[in-house]
């Protein structure tokens, strides 16, 4: 099976990315947009100077509770780089999201209380609110992950969308907030 499609069956529709924007983004964005794929997993990620990005992680139901998972984030964390990554909030109804949660706090990923995320789908034209965690070697602010967050919008998640899905997203201030106020950690249901 094609690794698209590996992804598309795992992933809910509003937050999976067109096959013909992923494979762009690996042509014309080889530089920062990177796949490792194996038998039992893909990793989609971007990289650059100062963070990395996982816009997909996925792990073979044949492989879990084997370390996998672990492996692949260990060799992201050894470029000593934050580590960013976006979540659905924890859905009592699938057991997979509070297992993903456990994972990436075992990990050693925070959540970042203060960046809201609220992006339209270009499928379903439904609101998605996602989570934002990260990990940080040397203990960055949640006002530079947000930073990191709106650069990899902009070069990522809105890359040519207007020719991928006959519109555009949102713009990036729209999806994104910062709000230090804001109290709920999500690791705190957990």
């Amino acid at each position: 099976m094609h690794w698209y499609e590996k992804l598309n069956q795992y992933f809910p529709i509003v937050e999976m990315k067109s096959k013909e924007h992923m494979e762009t983004l690996l042509k014309e964005r080889s530089e920062i947009y990177h796949k490792d794929e194996g038998p039992y997993h893909i990793l989609m990620y971007v990289e650059l100077d100062s963070f990395i990005f996982i816009d997909y992680l996925l792990v073979s139901s044949k492989a879990r509770g084997q370390g996998l998972g672990h492996q692949l984030l260990e060799k992201l964390k050894k470029k000593e780089k934050p580590i960013i990554l976006e979540v659905e909030p924890i859905n009592y109804k699938d057991s997979d999201t509070e297992k993903r949660l456990h994972f990436y706090k075992r990990e050693g990923f925070i959540h970042a209380k203060s960046i809201g995320y609220h992006r339209r789908s270009l499928a379903t034209k439904e609101i998605n609110p996602m989570e934002i965690l990260y990990w940080a070697p040397h203990g960055e602010s949640e006002e530079i992950i947000f930073e990191a967050m709106k650069k990899t919008y902009d070069l990522i998640h809105t890359y040519k969308d207007q020719h991928f899905y006959g519109e555009s997203y949102q713009p990036v201030d729209e999806v994104l907030t910062f709000d230090q106020n804001k109290e709920n950690d999500l690791f705190d249901h957990l």
